[in-house]
């Protein structure tokens, strides 16, 4: 029996990949996709079969199979049903295929790696906790790193951290003073620090910990730190060790594992087709009890005719039988077709809001780009927006209507109707 133990704290030196390894910390490859090509099947099928649609004609399907119930050929069943599961899984397929083509974009993406006394150019997946790497103006930090040094004053450097928060205003991060002036290879590659910090979290705005060189101690806080998802702005280049690597980081942290999401419409669905099973069975009910009654009061008087089997040894047993066989014979009742048409619908938006020409951005050539077809419906369905200022709606955008200075009335004024308006007492 394996255990996982929880990390307790983090041991990381600078320049030894051998002592860090000791401790299996993950690598920087990151994965934000739901299957692969051995689950695919299984975890999509489970996600299908949780519409209750898709889990009344799996069982249907079984009905149908027992013949004494059944008046219905099992294929006029499996096929539609079959139909259904191969066009979500195709819609599933081609969402998840798009995931792991952004994960291997950003695996890929290349970095400045401090190894055997230069800098050469790795992917990011390859990057391991304790490396040195460099980053230069403009460029994502590849990990959750601390800054060691800068092009900048006194290790300085600025970061956009929109990625992370939203925020667009830069953010100064500044390394320690005994460590801003390896700004030479040869003195990275000297350079053994011991970092012990917290454990992997998704703290945005915590780091604790503590850098131990040359037989003194410094501490470590959240302005030493550059995380992943990061852009470095107004800075030449600079220098960090990689504290945290990959699913470790605290951008990965927050992210969390992706889900089968369901939108209002699938749950409106699911809650209809239950009302309309109820419905069924209902009727399946009814009939079954016009059934016995019939076989009870006249049903005997031809039995000379039609003589009852092994299995119509009573009449409420051949009641019995015959609710299943209306289940059966009624089941067109349950619109299977409905969630093929719903599914189609979704891919038509997504095309859609694709070539939307409203929503592209001629300053830096960005058409919008719907990237699930699973949740496109509850866009037309947004009742509030909640924003902590007008800049995240505006993006600080502010154009001149009119003002008053000592006075004097600057600026036209127009009406609802963009007709301009005199301005009097």
């Amino acid at each position: 029996m394996w255990f996982v133990i929880a990390e307790k704290e983090r041991r990381v030196k600078a320049n030894s990949r051998e002592y860090n390894e000791k401790f299996s910390y993950a690598n920087n490859h990151i994965k934000t996709s739901k299957y692969n090509i051995f689950t695919f099947l299984p975890i999509n099928l489970f996600e299908q079969f949780q519409r209750v649609a898709n889990a009344y004609f799996v069982v249907l399907l079984i009905l149908q199979l027992i013949p004494e119930i059944s008046s219905l050929s099992w294929f006029t069943t499996i096929v539609p049903l079959v139909l259904v599961l191969v066009i979500t899984a195709v819609k599933d397929a081609t969402d998840d295929y798009f995931r792991h083509k952004s994960d291997q974009q950003v695996n890929n993406r290349q970095s400045q790696v401090l190894i055997k006394g230069s800098l050469q150019k790795e992917k990011w997946m390859n990057v391991r906790v304790g490396d040195i790497i460099k980053l230069e103006n403009n460029q994502f930090v590849a990990a959750d790193i601390l800054l060691l040094c800068s092009s900048e004053p006194y290790g300085l450097c600025y970061i956009e951290t929109a990625e992370l928060d939203g925020e667009t205003n830069l953010k100064v991060r500044q390394a320690l003073s005994v460590t801003s002036d390896l700004e030479d290879v040869s003195k990275l590659m000297d350079f053994d620090g011991e970092v012990i910090c917290e454990p992997p979290n998704n703290k945005l705005d915590k780091f604790t910990g503590t850098l131990y060189w040359k037989n003194n101690k410094y501490s470590l806080d959240n302005d030493k730190m550059l995380l992943r998802g990061c852009v470095l702005k107004n800075t030449e280049w600079c220098f960090g060790m990689v504290i945290f690597a990959g699913l470790q980081t605290k951008l990965m942290q927050n992210c969390g594992r992706t889900k089968f999401k369901r939108t209002s419409i699938d749950k409106l669905m699911n809650t209809l087709v239950l009302w309309i099973f109820a419905f069924l069975i209902c009727m399946g009910v009814i009939l079954a009890i016009g059934n016995t009654i019939f076989e009870t009061c006249t049903g005997r008087k031809f039995e000379l005719f039609l003589p009852w089997d092994e299995f119509q040894s009573s009449a409420v047993f051949s009641g019995f039988l015959t609710f299943w066989s209306y289940i059966i014979i009624l089941n067109t009742v349950v619109p299977i077709s409905l969630y093929v048409s719903v599914e189609v619908l979704r891919l038509g938006h997504s095309f859609f809001i694709n070539w939307d020409r409203k929503m592209y951005y001629n300053q830096t050539n960005t058409s919008a780009e719907a990237r699930t077809t699973t949740l496109n419906e509850e866009l037309g369905q947004v009742e509030f927006i909640f924003s902590d200022k007008t800049g995240t709606l505006t993006q600080n955008i502010m154009v001149f209507s009119k003002c008053s200075i000592n006075g004097q009335t600057y600026g036209d004024v127009y009406d609802e109707f963009n007709q301009k308006v005199e301005i009097t007492e």
